[in-house]
């Protein structure tokens, strides 16, 4: 460990989860409402989590194609390998300094599996790389990468109750990942497509006789509307398949689970009742009331101790 990095480490851990909780409150717009509701220390090790991975998020999603893209994520590997192995991750200027001791600490406190930080990684450069998919399973794939994966880390620093499966407790946390960006996807299809991606399944597309283009211009009303239910329908079984796991987890993280479970699955019905919104020109959302007052459902829920 460099000189630098230690005096950030032992003398300013708390300013450097500090700053991970800001970027959560500015950046997370959904999460952040369900993550304050996180007893400590388990909510900053998630901030920590989270900065880290807008970080990846920014170098893939921001600047320029090309090389120079696969050059910034190669060197933000590098540093996240040097961060969890004890070293400067800032070295290079990627990231803020203070970030990386509190991404190094979370990773290390809670036990976070070094599995789901690298398939963090694979999935954005999956994302740098994006050719669209074929099947459903590819696009599974591609979603247990960069959603599944922070399901169970989210698990692992929650906790689970006495008495429950771990492993049990991680297949449903796949399961709510999945749901969370199969979400994510629909809301996010027609930006996605503005910017040369299409994420949902040729095959898809295939079955209901249309064509991401005719999507785009929702060119058949009918076609497109069964087309967009069928998907939603689709996530709607991953929520309620992973269903059992809020009675699992830590009852102090619970309500965090469930805030956010309302607020994705709020957002998903959106679709449900009108599906021509995922072309639309406003951004499927719940407005900030609403999540706010999702927050504090679950707030009075844990102190009324029905967790």
């Amino acid at each position: 460990m460099t000189m630098a990095l230690a005096t950030v480490w032992e003398s300013d851990l708390a300013a450097a989860y500090a700053h991970c909780r800001d970027v959560a409150k500015t950046r997370a717009r959904n999460f952040y409402y369900g993550l304050k509701l996180t007893p400590e220390p388990q909510r900053s090790a998630v901030y920590a989590i989270y900065a880290w991975m807008r970080v990846g998020d920014d170098l893939v999603d921001e600047g320029p194609d090309g090389d120079a893209k696969r050059e910034r994520l190669a060197a933000f590997t590098a540093a996240t390998n040097r961060a969890l192995a004890g070293e400067d991750g800032a070295r290079d200027g990627i990231g803020e300094p203070i970030m990386w001791a509190a991404f190094a600490d979370a990773v290390e406190r809670f036990s976070v599996r070094r599995s789901d930080i690298d398939a963090m990684l694979a999935g954005l450069r999956e994302d740098l790389d994006h050719h669209g998919y074929e099947t459903f399973d590819e696009l599974k794939t591609y979603c247990g990468r960069v959603a599944s994966s922070v399901g169970r880390v989210c698990v692992t620093i929650w906790g689970v109750r006495q008495g429950v499966s771990m492993e049990r407790a991680m297949t449903l946390a796949e399961r709510r990942g999945l749901a969370f960006q199969l979400t994510n996807i629909l809301r996010d299809f027609a930006e996605d497509f503005d910017d040369g991606r299409v994420y949902l399944p040729e095959q898809s597309f295939e079955a209901a006789g249309l064509t991401p283009e005719q999507l785009r211009r929702w060119d058949d009303p009918e076609a497109c509307i069964r087309f967009v239910e069928g998907q939603a329908a689709i996530a709607r079984a991953e929520f309620d398949a992973s269903a059992p796991l809020e009675d699992m987890i830590n009852a102090a993280c619970a309500p965090t689970l469930w805030a956010m479970t309302r607020i994705y699955s709020g957002i998903l019905r959106k679709i449900e009742e009108r599906p021509d919104r995922v072309v639309g020109q406003a951004r499927i959302r719940l407005q900030s009331l609403h999540k706010a007052g999702i927050a504090m459902r679950a707030l009075a829920r844990s102190r009324r101790g029905e967790w």
